[in-house]
């Protein structure tokens, strides 16, 4: 599948800007480390339930030190229903510990520091640095990657290749917006396994439903 050009990314970012105007994160959180923490307890997890789980957590665990009170097995209980509670709590416990011995218990704000972190990959890198820092970026998800990849904004098989596309088809001020449209995209319209092509505006770009349904 090829890619659309540079003013075709435009139009469409423009569809998506009018069609989502409230499109931002959906993980609740009120600092960088809570946005941390719910964003790893996020992976192969919807929103919805993480902040079902940290509507708890968050109140009785604010800093690094607090969630260092717990054992894995603890921390486990309390966040299970998040799926992967094993994995989960054993990297959340083991980045609070790198947090306070090598950055005063603050999170850091660049992605080579924060994919140093145990738990954190370029998405969550990501996702932290645009939305608790205000740095451009792009969070490739399942939905990004998916959405991104179907319309012709990306063309690869592989998410950093995908991430690296979207970088340069998309003007820099406007990477974060971009990650919550195509987020939104997918959650409500342009779903994994039947895409609504039927009620979305972009069938006039999108280079799926043009080689893929209306052949």
């Amino acid at each position: 599948m090829k890619k659309l050009s540079k003013e075709e990314v435009k139009k469409v970012i423009d569809i998506l800007l009018k069609l989502y105007p409230d499109a931002r994160p959906e993980l609740e959180y009120s600092n960088p480390f809570e946005l941390l923490i719910a964003t790893i307890l996020s992976a192969q997890c919807t929103d919805v339930q993480v902040n079902k789980v940290t509507e708890r957590l968050f109140k009785d665990y604010k800093t690094p030190e607090d969630y260092l009170k717990l054992t894995q097995q603890e921390l486990g209980k309390k966040i299970k229903s998040c799926g992967f509670y094993k994995n989960k709590s054993k990297n959340i416990l083991a980045t609070c510990r790198l947090l306070i011995e090598k950055y005063d218990g603050k999170v850091p704000d660049t992605l080579e520091e924060l994919i140093d972190l145990p738990g954190v990959g370029r998405k969550t890198a990501n996702v932290v640095i645009s939305n608790a820092f205000g740095k451009p970026a792009i969070g490739v998800d399942t939905h990004v990657f998916r959405v991104s990849n179907r319309i012709g904004l990306a063309n690869s098989d592989k998410v950093l290749d995908t991430e690296k596309d979207l970088m340069n088809n998309i003007d820099k001020e406007l990477w974060s917006k971009t990650h919550h449209l195509l987020i939104f995209h997918g959650r409500r319209i342009c779903k994994a396994r039947r895409p609504l092509c039927e009620k979305c505006p972009l069938t006039d770009y999108c280079l799926y439903f043009k080689e893929e349904v209306n052949e």
